[in-house]
């Protein structure tokens, strides 16, 4: 078996997970013979650190190559997967590279302007080239200064250098990945749980109040800092770099291959159907991280991502007491979580906050009575 890019039709061996071309993530269960690798792509636009007395240093063996695609900067060319020890923008100085995925490569840096340390992300061209991802994300640079909350990890640039790299400066923020929590605990303790979820139904508030949503909840999205005292935080991660899905045919007629672009698990069912979205359709996506979190579990049933999918656009959700009956969780935990996931968003709590605020109480073993459904402000902010 194969892997092959639904958008350029490249096919490669089983073991790779991203096109080297574009940048997409590769379905998998596909039958070809692999495409032989694509050389690594090669942009130019960082200048080599140095101080104001010292000369240029001479050119890497690395950056010497030419660029076919993009023309040289300094007569220089630079592997935008290899930016370590360059100075971006003769602002960033870029220290080590912190980590990747199928469309952007984040490095640690320092702002030489301020002292502090920032987190870059080197977006792929693939992002660069989806119009609609590249206006939100200059929009959402713009607000980053409203958007500077605890509970958010917020933009606080978006760069764009004349010879076609892009890139976004966000705080640095040093802890442990929920997802990695999660997976080493087996499963997080209910009043751990309940302090998360109103850390990040507070950082979520704030940007729905500005018009944005985030569309992409999910564990590894979520950052667990320890303050000073010792004391945890969660932190909602990649604002802005949360595309807003344009589902795929086979995912809206449910083929039989069960293959989906990107990692369905957490989104609303009308995501999935590729409809107008609002500040209802992360409060569906934090209950389910909500649910993972107290049980190790997710709660649709399935054997395939298109049994998945098909239990949440027509079923409901295992009740949580039901999936892990040994916890003994109280009874309105698993109301406020039915609500949360409820299918029509009508029915859901308005907003991240209400959401947070009942999952809080419920945890604390009080009982809490069902609210009203219905968009509210934000629901009509959205036209919702």
């Amino acid at each position: 078996m194969s892997t092959r890019c639904p958008t350029c039709g490249t096919v490669y061996a089983d073991d790779v997970k991203f096109c080297a071309k574009d940048g997409a993530r590769l379905l998998t269960g596909v039958t070809g013979t692999p495409t032989p690798p694509t050389p690594p792509l090669v942009v130019a636009s960082v200048t080599p650190p140095r101080s104001p007395a010292a000369p240029a240093a001479p050119p890497s063996a690395e950056s010497r190559a030419p660029s076919p695609a993009v023309p040289p900067f300094g007569g220089r060319t630079v592997d935008f997967s290899k930016l370590a020890g360059m100075l971006l923008d003769n602002r960033y100085q870029v220290a080590k590279k912190i980590g990747e995925g199928g469309m952007s490569f984040v490095y640690l840096a320092q702002d030489t302007n301020t002292g502090e340390k920032v987190a870059i992300k080197i977006l792929s061209p693939a992002l660069i080239k989806d119009q609609n991802a590249m206006a939100r994300l200059r929009r959402e640079a713009a607000l980053g200064g409203r958007l500077a909350h605890p509970n958010v990890c917020h933009i606080i640039r978006l760069g764009e250098t004349a010879n076609g790299l892009v890139y976004i400066v966000m705080p640095f923020v040093q802890g442990e990945l929920l997802c990695d929590r999660t997976v080493r605990m087996g499963r997080i303790e209910l009043a751990v749980a309940a302090g998360f979820v109103k850390d990040m139904s507070a950082g979520l508030q704030v940007a729905h109040e500005l018009g944005i949503i985030h569309r992409d909840l999910k564990p590894e999205n979520i950052m667990v800092v320890t303050r000073p005292d010792g004391t945890e935080r969660a932190v909602v991660m990649d604002f802005g770099l949360a595309k807003e899905r344009q589902v795929s045919a086979e995912v809206q007629k449910l083929t039989a291959t069960g293959i989906v672009l990107g990692t369905p698990e957490f989104m609303s069912p009308e995501q999935l159907r590729g409809k107008p979205l609002d500040p209802r359709t992360d409060v569906y996506s934090l209950a389910i991280m909500t649910y993972e979190m107290l049980t190790g579990k997710l709660p649709f049933p399935g054997r395939t991502q298109q049994e998945i999918m098909i239990a949440r656009l027509k079923g409901d959700p295992i009740p949580i007491r039901t999936m892990r009956p040994e916890l003994n969780f109280p009874a309105a935990v698993e109301r406020v979580l039915a609500k949360a996931m409820a299918r029509d968003a009508d029915q859901r709590y308005a907003s991240t906050v209400e959401f947070g605020d009942a999952f809080a109480r419920a945890a604390a073993g009080e009982d809490v009575p069902d609210a009203e459904g219905g968009g509210g402000v934000l629901g009509k902010l959205f036209g919702r």
